[in-house]
């Protein structure tokens, strides 16, 4: 009778377990955030946990690159683009109880283009003129000059609206409006967070989720295989996904995504500044090579800093198409011998592996690299920070981004004159076949310029259990949604 009880008691236990397992979700992050301020650092691991679902904009993305109202539900573009008129949600409320209203917007705006502001993506809001609140559910923005896709820049992380009374906090104990509140963060290992009781809009299906930090591939391979993570949006382990793709409990998902991968060269250091020499690393890297060791066949060849998805995309693999022998003829001009250069690699699989290819296929043309491998903090402070690398692999995984050339300051130190002009003209522009030309004019402008060795497009490859529903397949930012997940 003692046994028969302790086994019932051992099953209700069990199943009460599997209830549990039905409202919370394990995701697994690739990199730890350096902070949870999505306005202040340009780590995607940053949005991967905190967008959408701690903080949340005047828009978002939808899984397609769709753009969606949220904080605002509605707006109104008035003299062709000067005029951006938003009206805010009623009822809606930071997770410190306060309210959030135009006020705040208008804060967090002007935060964005204040002097000393740390905001990675300040270009997003240069065109903006005046902040004016009308009442307290509408927003005025006023542009100097028309802008086409003010809704777009707004669906970004950097442009997530915050409260001033819990702003300074927010790289630690996030502060937002949406509908997972900040419990817990173990340095190294998760990030916790709850569903928001008092969320404004519609209720996640989750009461709990906890991202957990696993960035070595075998790991994340065993994590999923035992049950410890319940999903990996970004896998990290592409040579093992053949092993899910036949597995009843799980569920592959393959799309694409915004980040575009990089070789990215100092343009500044010498003698990295001489564009022939640039050109001649371009010609060493064998693209598919890349793509085939770093990343077992998952990704797109591009020539340019764009996605091939997009319309407007140009395919200008050619221009930098494998060619040892040019490469060669190349760095004789440049009069350049004996070259070494020293190659930073981030933590992400690609880079790694993909550093490594590259270090061999250079060194086949007589360039030798000196292999540093960093610490995403590292990372972020020596190379994008401090400028102080030859040569990195980096994926940019932000939604339409080629504005980033246009920055003379920002890590790779392009910022040639004509293309500032090209994107200053671009982001004035409204009519849709003139942008098209634009954007087609600056992708040739970066390739034909050698700025940095465009490798490919980074697949999206996720793994998750089977019940698992309400997943992206494609990433056109960098989201890790839980707002729309739920178990079967």
């Amino acid at each position: 009778m003692f046994n028969r009880m302790k086994l019932s008691v051992a099953a209700l236990a069990l199943m009460a377990g599997s209830a549990l397992a039905q409202d919370s979700v394990t995701v697994g992050l690739v990199l730890e955030p350096p902070n949870l301020d999505p306005t202040s650092g340009a780590a995607a691991a940053i949005r991967e946990v905190t967008q959408i679902n701690i903080f949340e904009g005047l828009t978002r993305f939808g899984p397609d690159g769709s753009i969606h109202p949220l904080l605002a539900k509605s707006w109104d573009v008035e003299e062709d683009g000067k005029v951006w008129v938003f009206h805010l949600n009623d009822g809606v409320k930071f997770h410190d109880g306060t309210t959030m209203d135009a006020e705040d917007v208008k804060f967090s705006l002007e935060r964005a283009t204040a002097e000393g502001s740390t905001n990675a993506q300040k270009q997003l809001f240069a065109n903006i003129e005046t902040v004016e609140v009308v009442d307290p559910l509408t927003v005025k923005i006023t542009m100097k000059a028309p802008t086409g896709n003010f809704d777009f820049n707004m669906a970004w992380g950097d442009a997530v609206i915050m409260g001033p009374e819990s702003v300074a906090g927010n790289a630690t104990n996030p502060v937002g409006t949406g509908a997972f509140k900040f419990v817990k963060w173990t340095q190294g290992d998760s990030i916790e967070l709850a569903a928001n009781p008092d969320y404004w809009g519609e209720k996640p299906a989750l009461a709990r989720a906890t991202f957990k930090i696993i960035s070595d591939p075998t790991a994340a391979f065993n994590a999923m295989m035992t049950g410890e993570v319940d999903y990996f949006p970004n896998f990290p382990a592409p040579e093992t996904l053949a092993q899910f793709e036949g597995n009843p409990e799980f569920q592959v998902l393959q799309g694409s995504t915004e980040g575009e991968t990089i070789l990215a060269m100092n343009n500044r250091q010498a003698p990295l500044d001489n564009v022939k020499v640039r050109q001649a690393i371009a010609h060493a890297v064998n693209r598919q090579e890349v793509i085939d060791g770093a990343m077992f066949g998952y990704g797109t060849p591009i020539g340019t800093h764009f996605a091939p998805h997009h319309p407007d995309y140009v395919d200008l693999t050619g221009l930098s198409a494998h060619d040892p022998e040019k490469t060669k003829a190349l760095l004789a001009e440049a009069g350049v011998e004996n070259l070494k250069l020293r190659l930073a690699l981030p933590p992400p699989t690609y880079a790694r592996r993909g550093g490594e290819i590259i270090a061999a296929q250079l060194r086949a043309v007589g360039v030798e690299t000196e292999i540093s491998n960093l610490e995403w903090a590292q990372w972020l402070e020596q190379v994008f920070r401090g400028k102080d690398f030859d040569l990195t692999i980096i994926s940019h995984v932000e939604p339409m981004d080629i504005n980033i050339y246009a920055r003379p300051d920002y890590y790779f130190q392009y910022g040639k004159p004509e293309f500032v002009a090209l994107i200053d003209e671009l982001a004035v522009t409204v009519d849709p076949d003139k942008r098209s030309d634009l954007t087609k004019a600056a992708q040739e402008m970066i390739a034909q310029d050698y700025v940095n060795v465009y490798l490919f497009q980074l697949a999206k490859a996720g793994v998750a259990k089977a019940g698992l529903k309400g997943l992206w397949e494609n990433w056109p930012a960098p989201i890790d949604d839980l707002t729309a997940m739920s178990w079967e």
